[in-house]
């Protein structure tokens, strides 16, 4: 039988939204029942029609999949997860409803139900995702606070995951203009503990959001589920400071499969807590250097109606994007043509035969990941 990490449905036609309340507490049921993940659930209820019959056929498939002794949820459990539900003020969102956020339904993995506590009308608005890291330095904190500020004035709720760090500040820049906070454990669960009293803003103010049941104390395998949603939610992710093995890049990878975009800030090569930005950047990641470089990236996509007082755009078109593949072999390219002697730059430019526009920007990220010296006079070195 699917264990509960299963993510990828049998059907790629979600089941339709609950169509009476004796339904939707069927299916949460059924969603909490042992070993059933969001696959087993969706493919349990295509299979079988209603989730009261998918109930009854659940021992059943258990057993047929070794499992002896298998029991559903019990109705009581369901029962006291909705009564909390109501004690805090949350409301339960499933899939296919006309709350539920429509990024969302792109994912194979698509929660079947959500629980939101806050102003659930942010779910209707464009998002950006920023995270990084939780030891965050001064100057990253600083970043999250000015991006978060001006995509919030840009039209953008920005989108994170109540972490200590560039998590909290980027929720504290931008509760006036809008912030979901994305939970590991129930949406009435705080954690890290410091950050409670930002969390009750976010309830009166944002939108806290969760997929686990309410009560659930988060644990470290929970942490990689809440990050796809964070960048499901998200027209692109941007990461601000993150290590080379962090969550914040586990973020990055789930925006780059569910066919976001992803973008970085660069931070100097010897800081650790850069070291994962500047590998993002090597790859294709969009440099970041304020909001406008966010907003160009994005301008091909959907924008949103921005309100008083917008952020100045730039009027030229954005440059032609390039794919991480063609990123690396274009970095291998520039690697292989520079030594230690000096190599003037518009000399590599005419040797790789490739336009000005996509060689400079490679070499910035070369340069700020420490693979390249550059000397005066635009000359270039491969760093020994």
């Amino acid at each position: 039988m699917t264990e509960s990490t299963d993510t990828h449905p049998s059907s790629t036609h979600p089941p339709l939204p609950p169509t009476s309340e004796d339904d939707q507490f069927m299916r949460l049921r059924l969603l909490r029942s042992r070993r059933v993940g969001i696959a087993t659930y969706n493919r349990l209820l295509i299979e079988h029609g209603t989730a009261q019959n998918a109930l009854a056929a659940l021992p059943e498939v258990a057993r047929a999949a070794g499992v002896q002794r298998y029991e559903i949820c019990p109705e009581g459990v369901v029962r006291a997860e909705l009564k909390a539900g109501r004690a805090a003020g949350a409301r339960l969102i499933a899939r296919g409803s006309s709350a539920y956020p429509h990024m969302l339904d792109d994912l194979a993995d698509a929660p079947p139900f959500l629980w939101a506590l806050g102003d659930v009308s942010l779910l209707r608005r464009p998002m950006i995702a920023l995270v990084g890291a939780r030891n965050a330095s001064s100057l990253g904190t600083r970043m999250a606070r000015k991006l978060a500020t001006d995509l919030g004035k840009a039209g953008y709720v920005v989108v994170s995951g109540l972490a200590r760090g560039v998590d909290a500040a980027t929720h504290l820049a931008a509760l006036d203009s809008g912030t979901v906070a994305v939970q590991a454990g129930g949406v009435d669960t705080i954690y890290p503990a410091e950050n409670a009293e930002l969390a009750q803003n976010l309830a009166t103010s944002g939108l806290r959001l969760s997929e686990q049941p309410m009560g659930l104390q988060p644990m470290a395998r929970h942490f990689p589920a809440r990050n796809r949603i964070i960048s499901g939610l998200a027209q692109a992710t941007i990461v601000v400071e993150a290590a080379a093995k962090s969550g914040s890049l586990i973020t990055a990878r789930d925006a780059l499969d569910q066919g976001r975009e992803v973008l970085a800030v660069p931070g100097h090569p010897m800081d650790a807590r850069a070291s994962g930005c500047n590998m993002l950047i090597r790859d294709g990641a969009t440099l970041v250097r304020s909001a406008e470089d966010v907003l160009e990236a994005l301008a091909p996509l959907t924008r949103p109606a921005a309100p008083e007082l917008p952020l100045e755009i730039p009027s030229a078109p954005p440059p032609d994007r390039r794919s991480l593949r063609e990123t690396a072999d274009l970095h291998s390219q520039i690697l292989s043509r520079l030594g230690p002697s000096p190599l003037a730059e518009d000399q590599l430019i005419r040797d790789l035969n490739s336009p000005a526009s996509d060689v400079t920007p490679a070499l910035v990220e070369l340069e700020l990941e420490g693979s390249i010296d550059r000397a005066p006079g635009g000359l270039l070195t491969r760093a020994s």
